[in-house]
């Protein structure tokens, strides 16, 4: 299980923008084959600061998402919404059962 944390800083100014344009990608992604989630977070200690939260079934399917045309055209329009760059961090996890 492949779980990726992107972390977006949004220009105020561009807020509700953002977040209007990110509900395509949100749902795009949740209807991937090897999505298990695909979950946006506000931050509650940092203004104008979302979290992307992301789990994948593998890399294979981490790949086939970074490839699609929902994810390639919200990539292209992203530096246009964030006031710095995207922190992201991904983990290789397994589930505790």
């Amino acid at each position: 299980m492949i779980i990726i944390h992107a972390r977006n800083f949004v220009n105020p100014e561009k807020e509700e923008a953002f977040v209007q344009e990110i509900q395509g990608l949100i749902s795009a992604s949740r209807a991937e084959s090897g999505n298990m989630a695909y979950d946006l977070f506000k931050d509650t200690e940092e203004e104008h600061a979302y979290m992307m939260v992301e789990v994948w079934e593998d890399l294979e399917a981490v790949d086939a998402h970074n490839k699609s045309k929902h994810f390639t055209s919200f990539v292209a329009k992203a530096s246009d919404y964030l006031r710095r760059p995207m922190e992201l961090k991904v983990f290789n996890g397994k589930q505790i059962k």
